[in-house]
Formats: structure tokens, C-alpha cells, sequence
């Protein structure tokens, strides 16, 4: 599956949690070690926000001074998939917390970051979140080859933890990035 398809599966889903967040759920703690609901979209905001240029080629848009992370969450969500959509964005080499990477891979790592980062605000928040069957499974597959040791250093990725017996593919994955479940 194209990383383009898994983003725009993502991308809404995440728009509609985080949507009627109050200001209570934004203090709510996650499963990311040493991160609450409003540092989540905080670093989901500023990732889309230096990606997308990235992934167009460009500067990105500066989001600095805006304090409304609930309302600016889905203008960067949406400026993100439009940078991945722009002509060349899977192409491109792009310069990420991981080194220089190609496009189309770290479009795969942003799927990542978003689908796992989803189950974190939705579980902590109270909220339903199944995302498509098959972009768990194509963002699944990828994580387990991509996630190497090096990565696990306890900020971005932690030491993958067991899944309880008869867990869900996306709590699998959950527990494979390092949450506890």
C-alpha cells in the first residue's frame, strides 16, 4: 500500500479525535513515555508542519504563536498530506530526526508515528479508534522491518513489550513500539 493511501486512511481518523478534545483531555497522560494528549499534538503539529515543506521541497509554513493546538491540528494534518502529495514528495531525500532518509520511506514513518500516536490520544482520552484493517497491517510489516535496535533509545522507540493473549493488531503494533498496554 502506497504511504500516500495509508496517510489519507490516518489523517481523518486523527482530525476526528482530536476534534472535540477539551482542555481536561489535553492534560491527560499517554502511553508515550513523558507525553499528555496536548504534547502529542504538539509534536504532531510541528512534525507535519517541517514535513510537509520538506516533502514539497520547500520551507515550511511557520506555526509559531499558535496556542490553539486543537484548531490548528487539522490545517497542519491537511498541509502534511498535501506536501506528500506533491509532484516528486515520495522522491525526495528528506532530512528527519532518523538522518537523511528517502521520501518514500519516511512517509511510511510518518503513517507510523500518526497510527501509533492515535491509539496513544484515543486511549487516553476514552475514545473508539480503529483505524482500516489494512493500513495496520501495511504500517505493521513496515515498522517491524524498519524499527531497528538503534531507534529504541526510550524517546523515540522504546523496548518492544508483550502484547496481552488475544490482542488486536493495532494494540500488537502498539506494544511493539514500546507502549505498555
Amino acid at each position: 500500500m502506497d504511504p500516500r493511501t495509508q496517510l489519507d486512511e490516518i489523517l481523518p481518523i486523527l482530525n476526528q479525535l482530536t476534534g472535540s478534545l477539551s482542555d481536561a483531555q489535553l492534560h491527560a497522560p499517554t502511553a508515550c513515555s513523558k507525553f499528555a494528549v496536548r504534547d502529542i499534538l504538539e509534536h504532531m503539529i510541528g512534525g507535519a508542519t517541517m514535513f510537509a515543506g520538506a516533502f514539497r521541497g520547500a520551507e515550511p509554513v511557520d506555526r509559531t504563536g499558535e496556542t490553539d493546538l486543537v484548531a490548528v491540528f487539522p490545517t497542519a494534518m491537511a498541509d502534511l498530506q498535501q506536501g506528500v502529495h506533491s509532484p516528486g514528495a515520495l522522491e525526495r531525500t528528506i532530512a528527519s530526526p532518523l538522518g537523511e532518509v528517502p521520501g518514500e520511506a519516511f512517509a511510511r514513518f510518518v503513517a507510523l508515528d500518526g497510527l501509533v500516536h492515535g491509539w496513544d490520544i484515543a486511549t487516553a482520552t476514552g475514545q473508539s479508534y480503529e483505524p482500516p484493517a489494512a493500513v495496520v497491517a501495511e504500517v505493521d510489516a513496515f515498522a517491524r522491518q524498519a524499527i531497528s535496535d538503534a531507534m529504541r533509545d526510550g524517546d523515540m522507540f522504546a523496548a518492544p513489550v508483550d502484547a496481552p493473549a488475544g490482542a488486536s493488531p493495532l494494540v500488537r503494533l502498539v506494544a511493539f513500539t514500546g507502549r505498555q498496554v
